[in-house]
């Protein structure tokens, strides 16, 4: 099988003759995710952590070992007995009474020597007031568990202005959980989309199509035969099909799966990898037309943001390369996006691999530099690469305030019709949290906080069934922090909060509720 990279021969021999660094061979699995960039990314992230809890701890301790370029825990507690007993990042009684902050930083900073660690026992709430600046610097704002007021005033301050960085909220009570990614708006160029891009098989570029039609099929030696790349296989039967029929492509069920047997009648040997391949890619030859430009990239081409206006106000290079990309669609030939020099793994040999490989990157190179015609703003030729080659796979995420949802009846409502353990889940997270509000030292009963969640949603509204699941967690562990549950959301928020550092991969939009009793997750509020 051919290699998947876009790259000679040459090129790949002599990158294997040199040694990785150590740097590399530290971080190679993570590499393989988010490349050189996104780690360059996050060695430059500074996170702000609040609380030392062994759910923050646990967050943090999937952040420090991928190499985060700083974090800071700011709390003023100091570790009791139970925080002796459920964080793995104290030392048992030896940290009892000191520190909560110091203590975890510590421990947390031997896990890789290259992360810079800070402790800050100062309060939160004074903070906001005194030096809200300095709560804005930071990459990113994780918050575990804070109490109501503190939790809505910091929501606010990271709201008020877009350039404010994103606020992770995580609620947990015993075996039940949720989190919230609070930001403005989040442009992803690589969000790593399981949507292949186009190989224009429907639409050859000439190159391509003066090469399937130079083949002679017919005079090849079985080896030979057994090589020709599907992509060329398909250009060639799609060509002779569209002679004897008017131009036009397979549209019925029918007339697919002659195409397919056309396929398939090409072939010397009844084993011919190829010509399997070329088959079950058939589908190539009517889908890509149908969609000249995948549905969700098209909606983009209608974002406000790329108006003329817009553009003159925004300093990021995300929309300036969309509206050069709609400009492009828009003055092609074909009116799809930039051809990608990226091929797929395939049968082939090497020559014939890599014939077609110079094919697409030539044709690749010519839509780059007609794409950066359009292109009115100062951009790095490295950014525009990468534009152009996840054109297809685009993403604007766009949030809204932590809070919103719990405030907007309608939506409880439908969430609870559409989604209803998650949304029960939720609604029993929030009522807590309110209820340990108003009444710190009471008990919490499930009386209470039914009558805080039927508050939440309106007087009249039918609560379901499996409200009493949550409620009855929450009842017995409202403040209990299981370490098994805190390195559940260590592992998941860790990876979130890599995703929103590295602007790769789509982070989770909405409310997402954990409960490990039952072992699932679900996601409500997220809006449209």
């Amino acid at each position: 099988m051919a290699s998947q990279d876009s790259q000679d021969i040459e090129t790949a021999t002599t990158a294997l003759q040199v040694q990785p660094d150590n740097k590399t061979r530290r971080y190679d699995r993570q590499l393989r995710l988010w490349a050189a960039t996104g780690q360059s990314a996050l060695e430059s992230a500074r996170v702000l952590v609040l609380s030392g809890s062994a759910t923050s701890t646990s967050i943090l301790k999937n952040l420090v070992l991928p190499g985060v370029g700083h974090f800071t825990i700011l709390d003023h507690a100091t570790t009791s007995h139970a925080d002796a007993g459920n964080n793995f990042f104290l030392e048992g009684l030896a940290s009892v009474g000191k520190p909560r902050a110091t203590e975890s930083v510590r421990l947390l900073c031997e896990l890789n020597d290259s992360v810079d660690g800070h402790a800050d026992t100062r309060r939160l709430e004074s903070l906001i007031d005194s030096d809200p600046d300095w709560v804005a610097s930071f990459t990113v704002v994780i918050a575990h568990n804070l109490d109501g007021p503190i939790l809505a005033k910091l929501s606010s301050l990271l709201w008020h202005h877009p350039s404010h960085p994103p606020l992770i909220i995580v609620r947990s009570a015993g075996f039940l959980a949720e989190f919230f990614i609070q930001l403005h708006e989040h442009t992803i160029i690589e969000s790593h989309s399981e949507t292949a891009p186009s190989l224009r098989i429907d639409k050859p570029f000439p190159a391509l199509r003066e090469h399937a039609l130079s083949i002679d099929f017919a005079s090849l030696d079985p080896t030979e035969h057994g090589h020709i790349p599907y992509v060329v296989i398909l250009v060639r039967v799609l060509e002779d099909w569209k002679k004897s029929h008017d131009g036009n492509l397979p549209k019925t069920s029918a007339e697919r799966q002659e195409f397919k047997k056309n396929i398939l009648a090409l072939r010397v040997k009844p084993d011919e990898e190829n010509f399997e391949e070329a088959e079950a890619q058939a589908y190539r030859c009517w889908t890509e037309t149908k969609d000249k430009v995948p549905p969700e990239i098209a909606t983009l081409f209608d974002d406000p943001a790329i108006s003329p206006e817009a553009l003159n106000e925004r300093p990021s290079p995300f929309f300036h390369l969309l509206a050069a990309l709609k400009e492009f669609v828009d003055q092609s030939e074909t009116h799809t996006l930039p051809l990608t020099s990226t091929l797929p793994d395939m049968k082939s040999d090497t020559v014939n691999y890599i014939h077609l490989q110079k094919l697409y990157k030539a044709r690749a190179e010519e839509e780059k530099q007609a794409f950066k015609s359009h292109l009115r703003a100062s951009v790095t030729d490295s950014v525009v690469d990468l534009f152009v080659k996840n054109a297809h796979a685009l993403y604007v995420l766009r949030g809204q305030q932590w809070g919103a949802f719990d405030h907007d009846k309608m939506a409880l409502v439908s969430a609870l019709s559409e989604n209803p353990k998650a949304s029960c889940t939720h609604l029993a997270l929030s009522a807590l949290s309110a209820v340990r509000e108003k009444t710190a030292d009471s008990p919490i009963t499930a009386e209470v906080l039914r009558k805080q969640i039927q508050s939440l949603v309106g007087e009249g509204v039918e609560l379901p069934e499996c409200l009493d699941e949550a409620v009855g967690e929450l009842v017995r562990a409202p403040t209990a922090e299981l370490p098994t549950t805190a390195a559940f959301l260590g592992g998941i928020i860790a990876q979130e909060t890599i995703k929103v550092i590295t602007k790769q991969y789509v982070p989770v939009k909405g409310y997402c509720v954990i409960d490990l009793i039952e072992t699932w997750t679900g996601v409500v509020g997220g809006g449209p």
